[in-house]
């Protein structure tokens, strides 16, 4: 979750910018380069992308780091040059935000993995040496844990065979997809350990997800906003302190950082690569298929992704994590043929 900044690889004027008409129209041609907005995950992804596909030639594509779910709304607010044309996105488009696309007229969405990232736990190199499963993770940070407000003021008061350090923590802000992915991947993995859980999803599914999800708002958990680089920053400022972000960062950093195992894993590029890492999902684009006609770059730059994402390709040495065989290549032809995403997969 890098800054809520913009990376403009060119001098470009937005200024000219236009809408188009109707609620199905396609977009107007006042742009003559690509739009990028969403995940700061894969924000150093695209922009590397990016930074290629302008050597070779093209107009330089605009990348802009949002947090996913700020970016879905800018997607999805309407078809036209004032709105951007792709979505990165560390997590998958939700089925309320695909309705919300449909509404404002944008109706083809076209759904592309990119690859795969680990929702990554670090502490610096002179921290406790934590190892943590996600009940643990859940009881720290759970505003009411199994349903009862949270007390734990240190890890001990959690588990009392880890440090007793007080909670604090730094993580992603609410518009991001990684908090998503800390909610949905290790927090409700954690609050499951308690079989209860399972019949209160069947009776109040709106409170069980407030019960599993809702992160807590009294101090050990702090909102680091759009910005990992803050994240790594604070944690050598507090050798104590636990940081949340995509394992890219942890990759950047791994002179001064460590990974912390999640029930006995480490983050590696080999355990999120084979999922056996509890925080492992996939990354993706999203876009817009009725700008494609307008904006004459944007199929190119979704191809240019293809010739990055692979074993060898430049974006492995950047931390992506390289997704198999058959994934990239089912993907490649969603590229190639820009088959519009079913809607029936979301939730």
């Amino acid at each position: 979750m890098r800054s809520t900044n913009t990376i403009i690889f060119a001098a470009v004027s937005v200024l000219a910018l236009s809408a188009c008409g109707g609620s199905g129209g396609s977009a107007s041609g006042a742009r003559d380069y690509v739009t990028a907005v969403g995940s700061s995950t894969v924000y150093p992804f695209a922009t590397a992308v990016a930074e290629t596909f302008a050597k070779e030639g093209h107009k330089s594509p605009v990348i802009e780091s949002t947090g996913t779910g700020a970016g879905m709304k800018l997607f999805c607010a309407g078809v036209g040059a004032q709105h951007p044309d792709i979505e990165d996105a560390s997590r998958r488009m939700k089925k309320s935000e695909y309705e919300l696309c449909q509404k404002n007229g944008v109706t083809e969405v076209v759904e592309v993995q990119v690859g795969i990232d680990g929702i990554a736990f670090a502490e610096d190199k002179k921290g406790p040496g934590f190892e943590l499963t996600p009940t643990d993770i859940y009881k720290a940070l759970a505003a009411n844990p199994f349903g009862k407000p949270n007390t734990s003021k240190t890890w001990k008061d959690v588990n009392p065979s880890l440090p007793a350090e007080p909670i604090l923590v730094y993580g992603p802000p609410s518009t991001s997809g990684t908090r998503d992915a800390l909610k949905e991947l290790i927090m409700e993995a954690g609050c499951k350990s308690d079989p209860a859980m399972d019949k209160l999803k069947d009776a109040d599914k709106d409170k069980y997800e407030a019960t599993c999800h809702d992160i807590r708002e009294d101090g050990p958990y702090v909102d680091a906003g759009e910005n990992d680089n803050l994240i790594v920053q604070k944690l050598s400022q507090n050798p104590k302190a636990i940081g949340i972000f995509g394992y890219s960062y942890l990759e950047e950093n791994i002179n001064t950082l460590n990974g912390i195992a999640l029930s006995g894993v480490k983050p590696t590029y080999d355990a999120i690569a084979d999922f056996s890492y509890p925080g492992a999902r996939p990354l993706y684009i999203y876009i817009k298929k009725q700008h494609l006609g307008p904006i004459k770059d944007l199929k190119a730059y979704a191809d240019a992704w293809t010739k990055a994402w692979g074993p060898d390709g430049y974006l492995k040495p950047k931390g992506m994590i390289v997704a198999t065989d058959d994934v990239r290549q089912k993907n490649a032809e969603i590229i190639a043929n820009m088959t519009p995403l079913d809607p029936s997969v979301l939730k």
